[in-house]
């Protein structure tokens, strides 16, 4: 809070670290994905195999306890990626990408509770025939992931990369691998498994991109 007049003696900038925070937050997306989807098949046949594994559940449970710092990178990205646009953004898809990315961590949030719970109803000594709870945290836990998460994933590309694009801000390569991955994720991610995959892919792509390009951006100006 500001007790003067007077303008700021300096001006705050974005930590170097938040484009870190998009390549550490991708790696720990990717992960949960493949630990969710190994701990919960697709086909019900498979039951709870894969948790009847002490290590396996051990393993899930370290990760799901990752997700909070998982959600917190998440909004480092977002911001970063705000402070790489700068103020001539469009407020309609500006809003759609605040709203479409903070939707992401809620239902992320979601789905990592829904999985924990699912963990914790398993009994391990009864794999072969799952309880109710078991059917019920399973099909939640697919929802939330192939049907919320990933559509939510699927408009914050879509809104990012129209952004870059229509700003002129983003190679040609980039924007059409947003929409390629905007649209897969749409219309496609709740009938093919693993495809969720993608969108943690598409984070470690922009993040590498948007943190060189500050790099190049931060070396002209210090030699101008």
């Amino acid at each position: 809070m500001r007790t003067t007049d007077g303008p700021p003696a300096r001006a705050l900038r974005t930590p170097r670290a938040a484009g870190v925070a998009g390549i550490i937050c991708a790696v720990l997306l990717g992960s949960i994905i493949v630990l969710i989807r190994n701990a919960v098949p697709t086909a019900s046949a498979e039951n709870t195999r894969w948790l009847a594994s002490l290590s396996n559940r051990d393993t899930l449970q370290l990760v799901l306890n990752l997700v909070p710092f998982t959600g917190i990178f998440f909004l480092w990205v977002m911001a970063f990626l705000r402070d790489y646009v700068g103020a001539a953004e469009d407020r309609f898809f500006a809003t759609l990408f605040l709203g479409s990315g903070l939707l992401f961590v809620a239902m992320l949030f979601v789905l990592a509770s829904a999985a924990d719970s699912l963990l914790a109803a398993t009994d391990v000594s009864q794999a072969g025939s799952p309880s109710r709870s078991w059917r019920y945290g399973r099909h939640l836990t697919l929802t939330m992931l192939m049907s919320y998460a990933t559509r939510m994933g699927a408009v914050f590309t879509l809104s990012t990369t129209t952004i870059g694009q229509r700003l002129g801000i983003f190679p040609r390569w980039l924007a059409w691998l947003g929409y390629l991955v905007a649209l897969y994720l749409m219309f496609a991610a709740s009938s093919v498994p693993w495809s969720e995959l993608v969108f943690p892919v598409w984070i470690l792509a922009i993040s590498i991109f948007v943190l060189r390009a500050n790099f190049r951006r931060r070396g002209v100006q210090s030699s101008a």
